[in-house]
């Protein structure tokens, strides 16, 4: 296959790192830019010379592309990704993959049957330090894992980013649907394990509308007795992004301002710490460009999806199951799911 022609939907803040990998990406070429907004679509589009569109079913129709990046509000999703697998382009969707876990189905049934591509935008999968956590955790470096524990505080006050993340309809929730997808597959991926069940309970505070929480805290059940913990708030801590893995010998420490470090309880580094991989200024867009080239290399069938849709479908029934726990105040069980795990 000759350069992959691709299209963004989308020319946000998102679309913009999706550009920018692209253009730093071996084989993909952007050829085409939709934005409902002409000028933020044009902002993008005019550097690289690609056709610019404000409306996702013209870009389709032009002829420009074969894949497509879907970076468009949530409740969005569903409807683009099918109208882009009936005219046979493959998809990379950004997360949340959709806000709720039946549209997920409708997405993945409608590209299997075009035969296209889809891959869930999961960025926590291509950050370095995510990666080397990862890495570290499957060689045994802190024994067999035990429990997970993920706290992220943010700003999510009106003002704080578009309207529309503050319109449930649209965004399907609050902070933990944002925010908190981040926490729930960074935890699934890293422990390798499906959820069974949760229990959550969420706070709205503040001047937010209705089914917009601001504050999450989360127990998640796994296979094989696992248990992991996710906090997420908007009060006006200090910002934080950690997340650790505990081992019977010792922990995995991925924090922002420090990256990924391993802490054994024995052995020469008993006391101490090593670093597996420092925090760079570089890790986000080293892991667009990471994800991009690994969507290039399923379009060209080279390999399966990194980030499949049944996943993707999983982390939202995890977040649908949360949403549930915390409005009924009990624990929620969750589907079985179509693998044996997710290792």
């Amino acid at each position: 296959m000759t350069d992959i022609r691709l299209g963004l939907i989308g020319a946000g803040a998102v679309g913009v790192l999706h550009a920018q990998a692209a253009r730093a990406t071996s084989g993909v070429r952007v050829t085409a830019v939709c934005d409902l907004v002409a000028a933020t679509a044009h902002a993008v589009a005019a550097p690289l010379g690609a056709a610019e569109f404000t409306g996702h079913r013209e870009l389709i129709a032009s002829g420009t592309v074969d894949a497509v990046v879907v970076n468009t509000p949530h409740a969005l999703h569903t409807g683009i990704v099918t109208d882009c697998a009936a005219a046979g382009l493959h998809v990379l969707v950004e997360k949340p993959m959709a806000t709720n876990s039946e549209d997920c189905t409708v997405m993945d049934r409608a590209c299997r049957d075009a035969g296209v591509v889809l891959f869930v935008g999961h960025i926590q999968h291509f950050l370095p330090p995510m990666v080397a956590a990862k890495t570290a955790l499957d060689t045994g470096a802190i024994g067999p894992l035990l429990a997970v524990s993920d706290w992220r505080s943010t700003d999510y006050r009106p003002g704080s980013r578009p309207d529309w993340f503050f319109d449930p309809a649209v965004s399907g929730g609050g902070v933990f649907i944002n925010i908190g997808t981040h926490c729930v597959d960074r935890l699934l991926w890293l422990a390798g394990r499906r959820a069974l069940a949760v229990s959550a309970t969420a706070a709205h505070r503040g001047n937010t509308r209705a089914g917009i929480e601001t504050d999450v805290l989360a127990r998640l059940e796994l296979e094989d007795g696992i248990v992991g913990h996710i906090g997420v708030t908007s009060t006006q801590l200090p910002a934080r992004d950690e997340l650790v893995l505990i081992g019977e010998r010792g922990a995995i420490r991925v924090a922002r301002g420090t990256g990924a470090t391993l802490h054994p309880d024995d052995g020469p580094g008993a006391g101490g710490s090593t670093v597996l991989a420092a925090e760079s200024a570089d890790d986000v867009p080293r892991a667009f460009r990471d994800q991009l080239a690994a969507f290039a290399e399923a379009v060209r069938g080279r390999q399966a999806p990194a980030v499949s849709a049944d996943y993707g479908r999983h982390v939202i029934e995890v977040i649908e199951g949360v949403y549930k726990s915390s409005a009924a105040g009990e624990r929620v069980g969750l589907p079985a799911g179509l693998g044996a795990s997710l290792a």
